[in-house]
């Protein structure tokens, strides 16, 4: 149903004068599409392939995307396709030298307080599914040719299947077109970076043996790595290795035979069938510009980095988020264009300090120096598992790696510091007691509205400067819980869409405070 004499009535007429088109169908393209059909943004979103993915190499789904499926009403559907981490076992030439349990690692910090894996492939038929429901159809296989900008919108060039091109006209273009983005060359921007020398294989397979229990394998040695990552249905898992140095040069016609089949067996790894196998290389790239007039880069198209952490599809996930809300807001007249300026400048922080520092995680998991060597095979089989029994230790793995760190403090849309809450830093979560009508603070997140959100009681005024604005109040009855999460008793906090705070204030005259903000931005 993905073809184009077969669209909806519905996806007909976004494709006829769309509000946003965009370029690009895998996970972040989805996501920002989905997320545009949910607040009434006529979106149309193409990809030149004909069908979607059947192979991928992104797994890992963290805490900050789950709570952003949660804000859609999705993150029990998209936990049924996904198995959760455990434990991690580090193994030394062929023995194991640790297992550390993970547990609920981020208990505290968020409902999903744990990581899980769901491929790629998967992950995009969720969305496809999804977005579907809310009656838009990935148009396959249509690709972006050219396109223009003038001050009312943008003009692309697209060519179906059969070779016909036509033209769409819509307000604004997201290119999620992926590492050899056409967007991207169309505007010029430059893609800075580099590639790794090692190349690396992955492969799906149906396999046997001690290490098919659900939890994450790692396997180190002096010259090779192995990855053993649980897939859905008990039998399955994916496997991540480095290509030997002397057989790089042939790389294209590896097979798994070639590279795999003895660190597996060195593992115990029966593999009765490999389902996929495939090798690649490793880049690491920012864009210098993720905005252009009214056009915008994302994910991949964006940014790619090293795998380590699993932190490169959520990353897109958050771009889409971020941008998602923007868009909905400058589209439907309740915004000024201007703030449409913030989204580069909150992604493209986050996207150089990720690409900085899992550039150098990547660098000690697979070189093949003397130092490199002695970190991860003597040094980190001893010192993790010790330092994870410590809480504070865990707590601070689980925010680095969850995304739920990430923070705008430096935005122009951020305001304010009460406590240790600074406008600009994602809401804190808390859970509530039984006493409450809601679970914990984030059951009142759509994804959708800006919110006003006290803990406590609100200060004067306010109730009635939001109600003149259509602005959601929420008050939560206080609870020292809060306290221990970062709130303050009877402070506002304004919320994004996201679930960002973008204003916090002690709450003394918060009805002058929301007025200027609000007109401020619309």
């Amino acid at each position: 149903m993905e073809k184009r004499a077969a669209l909806s009535d519905k996806t007909m007429k976004n494709a006829l004068n769309p509000d946003v088109l965009i370029c690009g169908a895998g996970p972040t393209g989805l996501m920002l599409a989905l997320r545009l059909a949910r607040s009434g943004v006529r979106v149309r979103i193409v990809d030149a392939a004909a069908e979607p993915g059947t192979t991928s190499r992104a797994l890992v789904v963290h805490a900050r995307t789950l709570e952003f499926y949660r804000q859609m009403g999705l993150a029990e559907a998209f936990l049924a396709e996904a198995v959760r981490f455990t434990a991690v076992n580090l193994w030394v030439r062929g023995r194991q030298v640790a297992h550390v349990v993970l547990g609920e690692m981020g208990k505290g910090l968020s409902p999903f307080p744990y990581m899980v894996v769901c491929t790629q492939d998967r992950h995009e038929r969720f969305l496809i599914g999804h977005l579907r429901q809310a009656g838009v159809e990935v148009e396959r296989p249509t690709e972006l040719l050219d396109f223009t900008q003038g001050p009312e919108g943008v003009r692309a060039r697209l060519k179906n299947a059969h070779g016909d091109e036509e033209t769409c006209e819509a307000a604004y273009l997201a290119g999620c077109d992926g590492a050899r983005s056409r967007v991207r060359a169309v505007l010029g921007t430059g893609f800075p970076g580099g590639t790794y020398s090692r190349a690396f294989y992955v492969a799906d397979v149906d396999a046997r043996g001690p290490v098919m229990n659900g939890e994450l394998h790692v396997a180190l040695d002096d010259a090779e790595f192995l990855g053993i990552f649980p897939l859905k249905g008990g039998r399955t898992a994916r496997l991540i290795g480095t290509v030997r140095a002397e057989q790089e040069a042939e790389r294209e016609a590896l097979r798994w035979d070639d590279v795999g089949r003895t660190a597996a067996e060195r593992m115990g790894i029966d593999v009765e069938r490999v389902n996929w196998f495939s090798t690649y290389r490793v880049h690491h790239r920012v864009a210098n510009q993720f905005r252009q007039g009214r056009a915008f880069l994302l994910g991949d198209a964006a940014h790619i980095h090293s795998p380590v952490g699993g932190q490169g599809m959520n990353t897109g996930l958050g771009d889409a988020v971020n941008l998602a809300w923007k868009l909905a807001d400058v589209v439907q007249g309740r915004a000024q264009p201007a703030l449409l300026d913030s989204y580069e400048p909150e992604r493209i922080a986050f996207a150089r300090r990720l690409v900085a520092t899992t550039d150098r995680a990547f660098v000690v998991a697979t070189s093949s120096g003397r130092l490199a060597r002695l970190v991860r095979m003597r040094i980190v089989p001893r010192v993790l598992p010790a330092l994870v029994r410590f809480s504070a230790v865990r707590r601070l793995m689980f925010r680095t790696v969850s995304q739920t760190a990430i923070s705008y403090r430096e935005s122009s849309l951020s305001v304010g510091k009460v406590g240790s809450v600074h406008g600009g830093d994602r809401l804190p979560w808390v859970e509530l007691d039984r006493s409450a009508a809601l679970s914990d603070n984030f059951a009142v997140l759509d994804g959708r509205q800006w919110q006003a959100h006290v803990y406590g009681v609100p200060g004067p005024g306010l109730a009635e400067a939001c109600r003149t604005r259509s602005l959601p109040l929420h008050v939560f009855a206080w609870q020292p819980a809060m306290r221990k999460a970062g709130l303050t008793q009877n402070a506002l906090y304004l919320v994004r869409p996201d679930g960002y705070v973008a204003l916090v204030d002690p709450g003394t005259s918060p009805a002058t405070v929301v007025a200027r903000y609000m007109e401020a931005i619309s």
